[in-house]
This record gives C-alpha cells, sequence and structure tokens, in this order.
C-alpha cells in the first residue's frame, strides 16, 4: 500500500472522506496530536485502526464530532455537567466519557458501556467530520506504545505502507493528547488523563476534581481502562527513559557520575550547554506550554541519538505541566529516582 501525504485542500477532504465512507483509514490533524481516523460505526474499518497500529483492542478510542447535533448519534445522553463543560471548552481538548450510543460498535469502546467523545478544533478535522458525514473514532496516528505524532512526518514514519492517506494540516497547537475525564453523578468529575484543559480550569467550571490514580501510578495488568493512554508504558522511545526529580545542579552531577557512551539527557532549553553528554531538549523551563508542544517530537529524536539511556529532567507538575509529566511518566514506565537538591 502507498501512503499518500496530502494538503488539506478541498479536493483532498472529499478524497479523504471518500476513504473513510469506502471503510479505510485515514491520518488527520488535530490541535492535540494527529488521529488515526476510521468510521465510528463501521467495527470492520475500527478494526484496521487496530491492525495500522498494532493497538491492544481493550483500549477504548476516542470518538470525534463536529457539531452538537452529532453528539446525538454517539451519545445516548448528556449530562447537565457535560452541557455546562461542552459549552465553556468545546470544539477544544476535551474529551468526555459518557453513557454510549447502541450505534457505536463494541470495538470503539473496548465493550464498555460508555464512549469517549471529543470536539476537535482544528479546522481540518472539522472540514473531514463533516464531509464524510460521520463521527470519527480516532486515536493517535502512531504505532501503538511510540511516542504520539504532532506532524504528518511522524505518522508517515510510523505508518507508510499502512494506511493509504495522511491530510498534513501542519505541526499541533497543543502537542499532548486531549484531556479525559469521568462525569459523576454529584457534578463533580474525574481527572482519567490530563491535557490542554488543565485541573485548574475544570475547576472553574465544577464543584470539584478528583485526580485517578492511574494518572501518576501504573494502572495494573488486566485492569480495564475508560480512558485511551493509561496503559504502563505508552509514548516511549526505544531507550530506556529515567526521570530524575532534582534541580540541575544535582542533575548534572548524576549525569557526570553515571554517564557512559549510551547515555543521553532530556532537558531544558539552555541546559545542554553545561552536560558532556548527548541532549535533546524540550524547551524553556519556565515555558510549559512549548514544553507540551515539544515533548513527544524530542522523544522521538531520541531515538536518533544512538543511545540506551535517556536522563530526564522533571517538569513542575501544575498546570499543563501535570499533562507533561503524565506522558513523560509513562515514556519511562514510572521509573523516576528522586534525589536530593529540588528546584525551589
Amino acid at each position: 500500500m502507498e501512503t499518500r501525504v496530502l494538503l488539506p485542500t478541498e479536493e483532498n477532504i472529499s478524497f479523504a472522506a471518500r476513504l473513510l465512507n469506502d471503510g479505510e483509514v485515514v491520518g488527520m490533524p488535530t490541535e492535540t496530536v494527529y488521529g488515526l481516523a476510521a468510521n465510528a460505526f463501521d467495527g470492520n474499518a475500527v478494526e484496521k485502526i487496530f491492525r495500522a497500529k498494532g493497538r491492544p483492542q481493550d483500549n477504548p478510542l476516542i470518538v470525534h464530532i463536529d457539531s452538537m447535533e452529532r453528539l446525538e448519534q454517539v451519545a445516548a445522553e448528556m449530562p447537565e455537567t457535560a452541557s455546562r463543560l461542552a459549552e465553556r471548552f468545546w470544539p477544544g481538548p476535551l474529551t468526555m466519557i459518557l453513557p454510549k450510543n447502541s450505534r457505536i460498535p463494541a470495538a470503539v469502546t473496548a465493550g464498555l458501556d460508555t464512549v469517549a467523545v471529543r470536539f476537535p478544533s482544528h479546522k481540518v478535522a472539522l472540514a473531514l467530520i463533516r464531509e464524510a458525514d460521520m463521527p470519527l473514532a480516532a486515536p493517535s496516528a502512531n504505532l501503538s506504545g511510540s511516542p504520539s505524532p504532532t506532524t504528518a512526518n511522524h505518522v508517515y514514519n510510523d505508518l507508510n505502507g499502512r494506511i493509504p492517506a495522511i491530510l498534513d494540516g501542519g505541526a499541533c497547537e497543543y502537542g499532548l493528547e486531549s484531556t479525559v475525564i469521568l462525569l459523576n453523578r454529584d457534578s463533580s468529575v474525574t481527572l482519567l488523563r490530563p491535557g490542554g484543559v488543565t485541573v485548574e480550569m475544570l475547576e472553574q467550571a465544577v464543584p470539584q476534581v478528583r485526580i485517578d490514580q492511574g494518572v501518576l501510578h501504573a494502572v495494573q495488568e488486566g485492569e480495564a481502562v475508560l480512558s485511551p493512554g493509561l496503559l504502563h508504558k505508552h509514548y516511549s522511545p526505544r531507550a530506556n527513559v529515567v526521570i530524575l526529580d532534582c534541580g540541575f545542579e544535582v542533575f548534572a552531577e548524576f549525569l557526570a557520575q553515571h554517564a557512559d557512551g549510551k547515555t543521553g539527557a532530556l532537558v531544558f532549553e539552555g541546559e545542554e550547554r553545561f552536560l558532556s553528554v548527548p541532549c535533546v531538549t524540550f524547551g524553556r523551563e519556565e515555558d510549559p506550554m512549548i514544553q507540551a508542544r515539544l515533548l513527544f517530537s524530542a522523544l522521538r529524536a531520541v531515538d536518533e541519538m544512538g543511545v540506551d539511556t535517556i536522563y530526564a529532567r522533571m517538569p513542575n507538575p501544575d498546570g499543563i505541566g501535570l499533562a507533561i509529566y503524565n506522558r513523560l511518566l509513562r515514556a519511562a514506565g514510572f521509573e523516576v529516582l528522586r534525589l536530593p537538591g529540588k528546584n525551589v
């Protein structure tokens, strides 16, 4: 199969929509990361997503919509709390777990009676959904377990020959997957996966935000998950990632003592000048939005370094920093060394 990378012209969006209507899968840009889209009503098409990615089928997919009217095709009901959050954060990087419409096949929801739904803000994603005239099930468009793609080139590098087409909408605005929440009966929400809609933003809209233990701790083997991105190890380069929880001086001293010819570092911009090992940077320490946008590209760049172990600086887990830390934790398989000399 030849994978075509297409600019998002009207003609190419129409072509991609025809592929979707024919039961194929298509790489599409969103404001978070690139998604691998299929007709959410077609279980056979959804199976092609899993085959292309090599993704476990016990991992639910997010369904993308282009209007509140289309939501009725996907969800069986819209609780009042969900309506309030949708009014505030949709279109945007927020996914809500809702009771599923019977039209959504079990392949999309991993057999659950709920469905994860998102209304993206990216113009190309919305145009594709509208042209195809269907909700689209779309996980990240990468090989399962590897860093999520934030450019069409990332998708091509992972899935060339596995899918027919990719719409190239440029680099993603956020660079991390959407926030995923579960709605509770008491009008509170539980954060299952942090993203561009932060805990602090949610707290302005609902009475309480609980953080699921899966955000910062490994999900137990065999445990059912309501959200994508909760697997024990995810977003990983081939090198072993270890997070060092310490200030930079301690970080540099640790590398001086433990680095060998197969060791690298994932650090904030400017810090690479003070280290003698190969380095990849992911933005300035004081700019978490840029860190989020660059993290997955940085993890992919690690594979080009030819190292066996990469020691990573720990981001500040406040605001969107929680999402950055969550992704880095999974890339590291939750391996964190807590050393004296933390930043203040």
